[in-house]
């Protein structure tokens, strides 16, 4: 009879033995993590905190098990490194999810705690407002009852609480409750400052920043770093450049302010460049390094540096995830190479919206557009309007017109997510690169948004391929109310008629445009050397 008492490998002293010879972050964690599931020890007090200490701290793993943790089991030095380290990840308001659970069990929230707290309701906000959700209010509620519970536990004079709340109320665009924490700040210091800086240059008051930093008492390292930043916020890359030379000292947030703001303005090569020469230096890259260069590799398609990149965290022990994860999930995509795209994909414990759309689109404009479909189907998180860009891309390039009308339906209704251009885009794509020209034609007619030029471009040159002469007509009326007449398009319309054999017509429509200047555009191409 075989015993049911498992093997001396399995025993809980041999797991835990396991667990402190694991490095930190070990994929290895989340094996043990399913043992000691079934061995029923997940919540020991024992047990857990050994578990936490090699999960990846912001991971959806780490988070479930402190909110499934009994309360004797909980105390902040578990919770509190959660905390933060969801303050600066994609997801902050788990953040807020984990702090309104203790909260509830009536455990006490160290001081340290707050700043993160606030930077993750600031953050989540931003990131609320740039998805169009309707979240914002709720984020901005929160930071208020932050601000109350600190003022009731007596903390408003701890400088580190301040700053956060400076910060994140100039990101709420409240600049005289920003402006009012500062001033009763009893000691300020060049982080109060930039704080107030930032605060500024988040609500769009770059007036305002600009006095602020002019009179700050004392010019630190923080204070150039700074100006670097806003002025790269500004597109002035000439003038953050400037800065960053006259430096008496440099460290990597200079550096990655650098490289940020080259990427944000669209100069890859010039941020790449930049980060050669901080390699040449000797600094050693951050994780805001790596995100911002991989993201230019991306944009100039530089597998070589991406590689590299790769190997250096494969090198570190640092685990793809979060932002780094989505950096390398988007560069390998963008590259082509899909295999290494979806083997970082594969492996990451923390897959937000972004890293979904950059994996599907991905999948889509490169041709697999049934893997593009069946990732779509498998998401375990709500997609939003770049999501459908990728969805709607794969039905385009794969001929699934049916599903590519449902898709675009369950977009609207099921969603609620109001499409734009560019999904009106795909669709009238695809309806004219299936002899749909008539429909295309009226969705363009009943669209909610202004049409682009393009879109009637479309129609028209899927009149000629399928000799709709009549819409072809009314379609080039219509791209002619907004743009003046194109060679290329009258070519196509002369070819409508040539290919039905509507001479008089050809004749009449080059008498028609002989008078007027019919714009030409010369052919051009972009090569990058590196």
């Amino acid at each position: 009879m075989q015993s049911s008492t498992p093997p001396d490998s399995y025993s809980p002293a041999a797991v835990l033995r396991l667990l402190r010879r694991l490095p930190r972050r070990s994929a290895a964690a989340h094996q043990l993590h399913a043992l000691l599931a079934k061995l029923g020890l997940l919540l020991h007090p024992v047990f857990l905190p050994a578990l936490l200490s090699r999960l990846p701290v912001a991971s959806p793993s780490s988070l479930s098990l402190l909110l499934a943790a009994p309360p004797s089991v909980l105390s902040p030095s578990l919770f509190c490194p959660v905390i933060a380290a969801f303050s600066s990840s994609p997801v902050p308001s788990c953040s807020l999810v984990l702090f309104n659970h203790v909260s509830r069990l009536s455990l006490p929230t160290p001081l340290p705690a707050f700043p993160a707290l606030l930077k993750s309701c600031a953050r989540a906000f931003t990131l609320s407002f740039r998805a169009g959700a309707g979240a914002g209010a709720a984020f901005v509620a929160k930071g208020t009852e932050l601000h109350c519970r600190v003022l009731k536990l007596g903390c408003l004079q701890d400088r580190y609480v301040r700053n956060a709340m400076v910060s994140m109320y100039g990101k709420f665009g409240h600049l005289d409750d920003s402006r009012r924490v500062f001033d009763e700040m009893p000691v300020k210091n060049a982080v109060s400052w930039n704080a107030l800086v930032g605060a500024h240059g988040a609500a769009g008051d770059w007036q305002g920043a600009e006095r602020v930093s002019h009179s700050m008492p004392a010019r630190n390292i923080s204070w150039w770093n700074s100006e670097i930043m806003r002025k790269a916020r500004l597109g002035d890359m000439a003038e953050a450049e400037r800065i960053f030379k006259e430096m008496p000292e440099r460290d990597t947030v200079s550096w990655n302010s650098l490289i940020g703001g080259y990427v944000k303005v669209g100069m890859h090569d010039r941020a790449l460049d930049v980060f050669q020469e901080m390699q040449e230096n000797g600094i050693e890259p951050t994780e805001l390094t790596i995100v911002s260069t991989l993201g230019a590799c991306a944009e100039m398609v530089d597998i070589e540096i991406g590689r590299r990149i790769h190997k250096y965290l494969e090198s570190k022990g640092i685990t793809a995830d979060g932002y780094v994860g989505n950096a390398l999930v988007d560069m390998y995509a963008k590259c082509g190479r899909l295999e290494l795209a979806r083997q970082v994909f594969d492996s990451m414990f923390i897959r937000d919206v972004t890293c979904w759309n950059a994996m599907i689109v991905g999948l889509s404009v490169h041709g697999h557009s049934h893997d593009a479909l069946e990732l779509y189907d498998s998401m375990k998180i709500e997609p939003d309007h770049v999501t459908f860009m990728g969805v709607l891309t794969a039905c385009s390039y794969s001929g699934l017109l049916n599903e590519g009308r449902a898709y675009f339906k369950r977009m609207i209704e099921d969603y609620r997510i109001a499409p734009n251009v560019k999904h009106y885009g795909c669709m009238i794509d695809m309806l004219c690169r299936y002899g749909k020209a008539h429909e295309a034609y009226q969705m363009i007619k009943d669209m909610p948004v202004k049409a682009s030029p393009v879109l009637w471009k479309m129609v028209l040159a899927a009149c000629r391929v399928h000799g709709h002469i009549n819409l072809a007509n009314k379609a080039l009326d219509e791209l002619h109310q907004l743009m003046p007449a194109d060679h290329d398009d009258v070519i196509t319309m002369s070819n409508v008629y040539a290919e039905a054999k509507r001479w008089d017509d050809v004749e009449h429509l080059r008498t028609k445009v002989i008078g007027y200047s019919v714009s030409m555009h010369a052919a051009r191409s972009h090569v990058y050397a590196r």
